[in-house]
Protein backbone atom coordinates (compact mmCIF):
# COMPACT_ATOMS: atom_id res chain seq x y z
CA UNK A 1 0.00 0.00 0.00
CA UNK A 2 1.32 3.43 -0.79
CA UNK A 3 1.33 4.47 2.85
CA UNK A 4 4.85 4.81 4.32
CA UNK A 5 5.51 1.79 6.59
CA UNK A 6 5.86 4.66 9.20
CA UNK A 7 2.52 5.50 8.32
CA UNK A 8 0.56 2.17 8.17
CA UNK A 9 1.83 1.19 11.66
CA UNK A 10 0.57 4.28 12.67
CA UNK A 11 -2.67 4.09 11.50
CA UNK A 12 -2.92 0.65 12.75
CA UNK A 13 -1.75 1.46 16.40
CA UNK A 14 -4.95 4.36 16.24
CA UNK A 15 -7.22 1.71 14.57
CA UNK A 16 -9.31 0.94 17.48
CA UNK A 17 -9.69 4.88 18.75
CA UNK A 18 -11.71 5.30 15.08
CA UNK A 19 -15.62 4.84 14.77
CA UNK A 20 -17.78 5.60 12.19
CA UNK A 21 -17.69 9.48 13.67
CA UNK A 22 -14.05 9.78 13.67
CA UNK A 23 -12.26 7.79 10.88
CA UNK A 24 -9.19 8.17 8.41
CA UNK A 25 -9.74 11.02 5.52
CA UNK A 26 -8.14 12.65 2.73
CA UNK A 27 -4.89 11.78 0.84
CA UNK A 28 -3.81 8.89 2.95
CA UNK A 29 -7.43 6.99 2.75
CA UNK A 30 -6.99 7.48 -1.02
CA UNK A 31 -3.30 6.11 -1.63
CA UNK A 32 -4.16 3.05 1.00
CA UNK A 33 -5.48 1.82 -2.55
CA UNK A 34 -2.59 -0.89 -3.85
CA UNK A 35 -2.63 1.01 -7.55
CA UNK A 36 -2.59 4.23 -6.08
CA UNK A 37 0.04 6.49 -7.91
CA UNK A 38 1.19 8.43 -5.02
CA UNK A 39 2.23 8.64 -1.53
CA UNK A 40 0.40 10.73 0.70
CA UNK A 41 2.12 13.76 2.93
CA UNK A 42 0.32 12.80 6.48
CA UNK A 43 -2.94 11.24 8.05
CA UNK A 44 -6.21 13.11 8.38
CA UNK A 45 -8.88 12.32 10.34
CA UNK A 46 -11.82 13.70 9.85
CA UNK A 47 -14.82 13.98 12.89
CA UNK A 48 -18.16 14.79 12.98
CA UNK A 49 -17.87 17.98 15.58
CA UNK A 50 -15.33 20.36 17.23
CA UNK A 51 -15.62 18.59 20.23
CA UNK A 52 -15.06 15.41 19.03
CA UNK A 53 -11.75 16.58 17.23
CA UNK A 54 -10.62 17.49 20.75
CA UNK A 55 -11.60 14.16 22.19
CA UNK A 56 -10.41 12.07 19.01
CA UNK A 57 -6.64 13.98 19.53
CA UNK A 58 -5.77 13.93 23.06
CA UNK A 59 -6.81 9.79 23.17
CA UNK A 60 -4.61 9.40 19.59
CA UNK A 61 -2.04 11.24 21.30
CA UNK A 62 -2.44 8.99 24.63
CA UNK A 63 -1.97 5.64 22.67
CA UNK A 64 1.25 7.31 20.40
CA UNK A 65 2.54 8.61 24.07
CA UNK A 66 2.11 5.00 25.49
CA UNK A 67 3.79 3.40 22.36
CA UNK A 68 7.00 5.31 22.23
CA UNK A 69 6.39 7.89 19.53
CA UNK A 70 6.77 11.73 19.97
CA UNK A 71 4.04 14.27 19.64
CA UNK A 72 4.55 17.78 18.79
CA UNK A 73 1.69 20.06 18.38
CA UNK A 74 2.22 22.33 15.10
CA UNK A 75 -1.58 23.75 15.50
CA UNK A 76 -4.08 24.21 17.56
CA UNK A 77 -7.76 25.74 17.21
CA UNK A 78 -11.35 24.79 17.52
CA UNK A 79 -12.18 22.00 15.16
CA UNK A 80 -8.48 21.39 14.41
CA UNK A 81 -5.08 20.19 15.26
CA UNK A 82 -2.59 19.15 13.30
CA UNK A 83 0.65 17.22 14.51
CA UNK A 84 4.45 15.96 13.88
CA UNK A 85 4.57 12.54 15.25
CA UNK A 86 7.86 10.74 15.06
CA UNK A 87 10.12 7.95 16.87
CA UNK A 88 13.60 8.23 16.25
CA UNK A 89 14.57 9.43 12.29
CA UNK A 90 10.87 8.34 11.01
CA UNK A 91 8.30 11.62 11.44
CA UNK A 92 4.55 12.33 9.60
CA UNK A 93 2.35 15.03 10.02
CA UNK A 94 -1.06 14.35 11.32
CA UNK A 95 -4.18 16.31 10.68
CA UNK A 96 -7.49 16.33 13.06
CA UNK A 97 -10.43 17.59 11.60
CA UNK A 98 -13.91 18.90 11.89
CA UNK A 99 -15.55 17.49 8.54
CA UNK A 100 -19.55 17.88 7.76
CA UNK A 101 -21.20 14.47 8.58
CA UNK A 102 -23.10 15.01 5.20
CA UNK A 103 -22.04 12.22 2.82
CA UNK A 104 -23.49 9.75 0.49
CA UNK A 105 -22.18 7.04 2.63
CA UNK A 106 -21.44 5.66 5.72
CA UNK A 107 -17.87 5.62 6.60
CA UNK A 108 -16.78 1.85 6.23
CA UNK A 109 -14.67 -0.51 8.44
CA UNK A 110 -11.08 -0.82 7.49
CA UNK A 111 -8.15 -3.03 8.93
CA UNK A 112 -5.58 -1.40 8.15
CA UNK A 113 -7.45 2.00 9.76
CA UNK A 114 -10.41 0.99 12.02
CA UNK A 115 -12.71 3.12 9.54
CA UNK A 116 -12.33 5.07 6.77
CA UNK A 117 -14.89 7.70 4.37
CA UNK A 118 -16.17 5.72 1.78
CA UNK A 119 -14.42 6.08 -1.20
CA UNK A 120 -17.13 7.46 -3.04
CA UNK A 121 -17.28 10.35 -0.76
CA UNK A 122 -13.08 10.63 -0.93
CA UNK A 123 -13.64 11.17 -4.62
CA UNK A 124 -16.15 13.78 -4.17
CA UNK A 125 -14.62 15.48 -1.29
CA UNK A 126 -11.13 15.00 -3.37
CA UNK A 127 -13.08 16.50 -6.35
CA UNK A 128 -14.21 19.46 -4.43
CA UNK A 129 -10.41 20.20 -2.94
CA UNK A 130 -9.20 20.42 -7.12
CA UNK A 131 -12.17 22.99 -7.21
CA UNK A 132 -10.97 25.01 -4.53
CA UNK A 133 -6.94 24.65 -4.85
CA UNK A 134 -5.04 24.34 -8.40
CA UNK A 135 -2.75 21.47 -6.65
CA UNK A 136 -1.21 19.07 -8.64
CA UNK A 137 -1.59 15.80 -6.36
CA UNK A 138 -5.32 16.70 -6.22
CA UNK A 139 -5.04 16.55 -9.88
CA UNK A 140 -3.22 12.83 -10.52
CA UNK A 141 -5.62 11.81 -7.48
CA UNK A 142 -8.88 12.68 -9.49
CA UNK A 143 -7.00 11.33 -13.05
CA UNK A 144 -6.85 8.34 -11.00
CA UNK A 145 -10.06 8.01 -9.15
CA UNK A 146 -11.64 8.94 -12.50
CA UNK A 147 -10.62 5.47 -13.48
CA UNK A 148 -11.21 3.83 -11.08
CA UNK A 149 -13.81 4.85 -9.17
CA UNK A 150 -16.29 7.12 -10.86
CA UNK A 151 -15.74 8.81 -14.04
CA UNK A 152 -15.27 12.97 -13.62
CA UNK A 153 -18.84 13.89 -14.95
CA UNK A 154 -20.64 11.57 -12.44
CA UNK A 155 -17.91 13.39 -9.64
CA UNK A 156 -19.31 17.03 -10.58
CA UNK A 157 -23.01 16.13 -10.59
CA UNK A 158 -22.62 14.63 -7.12
CA UNK A 159 -20.25 16.91 -5.88
CA UNK A 160 -23.15 20.16 -6.40
CA UNK A 161 -25.06 18.06 -3.58
CA UNK A 162 -22.06 17.84 -1.54
CA UNK A 163 -21.53 22.27 -1.82
CA UNK A 164 -25.19 23.23 -3.05
CA UNK A 165 -23.05 26.38 -3.78
CA UNK A 166 -21.97 25.09 -6.99
CA UNK A 167 -23.70 23.42 -9.97
CA UNK A 168 -22.32 20.72 -12.08
CA UNK A 169 -21.45 23.11 -15.14
CA UNK A 170 -19.96 25.73 -13.00
CA UNK A 171 -17.51 22.62 -11.59
CA UNK A 172 -16.77 21.57 -14.68
CA UNK A 173 -15.40 25.43 -15.62
CA UNK A 174 -13.34 25.86 -12.68
CA UNK A 175 -12.28 22.56 -13.74
CA UNK A 176 -11.28 23.57 -17.18
CA UNK A 177 -8.70 25.94 -15.43
CA UNK A 178 -6.77 23.02 -13.78
CA UNK A 179 -4.24 20.54 -15.80
CA UNK A 180 -1.96 23.09 -16.96
CA UNK A 181 1.16 21.92 -14.68
CA UNK A 182 5.09 21.69 -15.46
CA UNK A 183 7.47 19.17 -14.74
CA UNK A 184 8.71 20.48 -11.75
CA UNK A 185 5.38 20.64 -9.99
CA UNK A 186 5.41 16.64 -9.82
CA UNK A 187 8.75 16.95 -8.87
CA UNK A 188 7.91 17.77 -5.54
CA UNK A 189 5.49 14.74 -4.67
CA UNK A 190 6.35 11.29 -3.88
CA UNK A 191 4.99 9.38 -6.49
CA UNK A 192 5.70 5.87 -7.44
CA UNK A 193 6.93 6.52 -11.06
CA UNK A 194 7.61 9.52 -12.73
CA UNK A 195 4.01 11.48 -14.70
CA UNK A 196 4.08 11.64 -18.47
CA UNK A 197 2.82 15.13 -19.35
CA UNK A 198 1.44 14.82 -22.56
CA UNK A 199 -0.42 11.36 -21.75
CA UNK A 200 -2.11 13.41 -18.38
CA UNK A 201 -2.54 16.24 -20.74
CA UNK A 202 -5.02 13.69 -23.25
CA UNK A 203 -6.75 11.90 -20.80
CA UNK A 204 -8.05 15.22 -19.09
CA UNK A 205 -9.18 16.79 -22.17
CA UNK A 206 -11.06 13.83 -23.00
CA UNK A 207 -12.59 12.99 -18.89
CA UNK A 208 -13.68 16.79 -19.29
CA UNK A 209 -15.22 16.47 -22.89
CA UNK A 210 -16.90 13.20 -21.43
CA UNK A 211 -17.73 15.07 -18.18
CA UNK A 212 -19.83 17.66 -20.31
CA UNK A 213 -21.52 15.41 -22.46
CA UNK A 214 -22.50 13.59 -19.48
CA UNK A 215 -24.01 16.41 -17.46
CA UNK A 216 -25.79 17.97 -20.59
CA UNK A 217 -27.10 14.30 -20.46
CA UNK A 218 -29.18 14.59 -17.29
CA UNK A 219 -32.68 15.88 -16.05
CA UNK A 220 -31.76 19.11 -13.27
CA UNK A 221 -34.04 17.62 -10.65
CA UNK A 222 -31.76 14.90 -10.23
CA UNK A 223 -28.25 17.45 -9.41
CA UNK A 224 -26.87 16.36 -6.59
CA UNK A 225 -27.20 12.41 -6.67
CA UNK A 226 -25.17 10.17 -7.77
CA UNK A 227 -26.25 6.64 -9.64
CA UNK A 228 -26.24 3.10 -8.27
CA UNK A 229 -25.88 0.13 -10.13
CA UNK A 230 -27.87 -2.50 -8.20
CA UNK A 231 -26.94 -5.56 -10.30
CA UNK A 232 -23.06 -4.02 -10.62
CA UNK A 233 -23.43 -3.09 -6.66
CA UNK A 234 -21.23 0.14 -7.73
CA UNK A 235 -21.71 3.47 -8.52
CA UNK A 236 -22.20 4.41 -12.26
CA UNK A 237 -22.20 6.96 -14.61
CA UNK A 238 -25.21 6.05 -16.06
CA UNK A 239 -25.73 6.98 -20.26
CA UNK A 240 -28.83 8.32 -21.75
CA UNK A 241 -30.19 5.57 -23.25
CA UNK A 242 -33.11 3.50 -21.89
CA UNK A 243 -31.29 0.13 -21.12
CA UNK A 244 -28.53 2.44 -18.96
CA UNK A 245 -30.66 4.12 -17.03
CA UNK A 246 -33.07 1.27 -16.62
CA UNK A 247 -30.68 -0.80 -13.99
CA UNK A 248 -29.74 2.67 -11.75
CA UNK A 249 -31.27 4.17 -8.97
CA UNK A 250 -30.82 7.93 -7.70
CA UNK A 251 -29.20 8.01 -4.75
CA UNK A 252 -28.72 11.15 -2.57
CA UNK A 253 -26.32 12.33 0.35
CA UNK A 254 -27.56 13.03 3.90
CA UNK A 255 -25.67 13.49 7.88
CA UNK A 256 -24.22 9.82 8.31
CA UNK A 257 -24.66 8.74 4.61
CA UNK A 258 -26.93 6.27 3.54
CA UNK A 259 -26.72 2.83 1.91
CA UNK A 260 -28.37 2.61 -1.22
CA UNK A 261 -31.71 1.82 -2.05
CA UNK A 262 -32.52 -1.44 -3.93
CA UNK A 263 -34.73 -1.22 -7.27
CA UNK A 264 -38.27 -1.30 -6.74
CA UNK A 265 -39.93 -4.12 -8.82
CA UNK A 266 -42.97 -2.35 -10.81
Amino acid sequence: MPLTKFQSEIARLLAPNRSPESHLAGGAAIHIAPNSRRYSNDLDYFNDSEERVAQSFATDRDTLLQNGFDVEIGMTQPGFVRATVSRGEESTKIEWAHDSAWRFMPPIPSLAAGYMLHPIDLAINKLLALVGRDEPRDFLDILDLNERELPLGAMCWAAAGKDPGFTPRSILEILRRRGKYRPEDFARLDLKSPVNLPDLKQKWLKSLEQAEAFILSRPPDEIGCLYYSPSLSKFVEPSSDQESTSDVVVHFGRPGGVLPRLKENR
